[in-house]
């Protein structure tokens, strides 16, 4: 794709309102959005969106991924930040609407065409920094992209931090831009000083969530994750990447995971670990920092586990394997 990963967008968005109700979803274009200045989401950050991807299949069509699991993602961070309640089959219909409409151009694999639904504040009132915005802006728009690394694999420098915070801990689970927003400054303080790629929060000394991505960990036959809380994002590839390791046999824990578990293991040849997210799907993580020092994560390169889950993944959604978990949503 041309341009960096998710700046190119297709021409037309859908756009729904909410003043009381929700008006009709209107195709509109995607240049740009008519906003007061005194509106909720620009200075108390009601603001949350989704992503996730639309794939071109063997037969010409186009399939949805697991898009009932986002939607439902969205209206929980809709909730949590006090927003009008989406209509979850309204939204679905927006979505697959939108990517009806721009059909002939999802790229065939390894590309896709990203899809970011969005919902925002719109009241004016800069009086209300203690109550939630009465009306709202639900808006679609799309966007073709490659992979998300070069090559479609990487082996990222991952510091661990034990002293900073992606977001509140009862805030985690809601994908919106405030919390990626108090994570940024922790994520450029590591690149600048680590030459780190992502930033693993660890508040006391566990394992959470980087700025961006949920953290897994292989070995010895076991894939080790954090258990679900309300403190970070339940990831839809996390999920997915989980019943994956399952139905290949490999033992997966949902437990606490610490600083020093991570490095014992990570030191042991076998060792993996990887960032599981929509847009890199899963990246391997080839180096951990800690305290100024390097360890690397078994041989520092990319594993064979790994490689396979996403491999294994990435054939469902480009409709390469059998779906049977009914996780892929054909358009019509």
């Amino acid at each position: 794709m041309a341009g960096d990963f998710g700046t190119v967008f297709m021409p037309e968005m859908m756009l729904a309102n909410f003043d009381g109700e929700w008006s009709s979803p209107a195709l509109v274009s995607c240049d740009s959005l008519s906003l007061h200045p005194g509106a909720h989401v620009l200075h108390y950050a009601s603001t949350c969106f989704e992503g996730l991807k639309a794939y071109r299949q063997p037969d010409g069509g186009v399939a949805l991924f697991r898009p009932d699991r986002n939607i439902a993602r969205l209206a929980q961070s809709s909730r949590l930040l006090a927003l009008p309640a989406i209509d979850e089959e309204a939204t679905l219909g927006m979505i697959t609407d939108l990517v009806g409409h721009y059909a002939d151009d999802v790229p065939s694999a390894p590309a896709s065409m990203y899809v970011r639904p969005t919902h925002i504040g719109t009241e004016a009132a800069i009086g209300k920094a203690a109550a939630p915005s009465d009306t709202s802006m639900l808006y679609v728009m799309l966007s073709p992209v490659g992979d998300y690394f070069a090559g479609g694999e990487a082996a990222l420098r991952l510091l661990l931090d034990t002293e900073g915070m992606r977001c509140g801990l009862d805030h985690g689970m809601v994908k919106g831009g405030g919390n990626y927003a108090s994570a940024l400054k922790h994520i450029m303080r590591a690149q600048r000083d680590h030459r780190a790629d992502q930033v693993l929060f660890c508040p006391g000394g566990f394992a959470q969530e980087t700025g961006a991505a949920n953290f897994v960990l292989v070995e010895g036959g076991e894939l080790v994750t954090k258990a679900l809380d309300e403190s970070f994002l339940h990831g839809v590839t996390r999920d997915s990447l989980l019943t994956l390791a399952r139905d290949a046999g490999l033992t997966v824990t949902e437990r606490e995971l610490s600083v020093e578990e991570i490095l014992e293991r990570s030191a042991r040849p076998e060792a993996e670990a990887g960032l599981t997210g929509t847009a890199a799907v899963l990246a391997a993580v080839g180096t951990m920092i800690y305290n100024d020092k390097e360890y690397s994560v078994g041989s520092g390169s990319p594993g064979p586990v790994l490689r396979s889950l996403r491999e294994s993944l990435n054939a469902i959604q480009w409709g390469q394997a059998t779906d049977t978990h009914g996780w892929v949503h054909a358009l019509d």
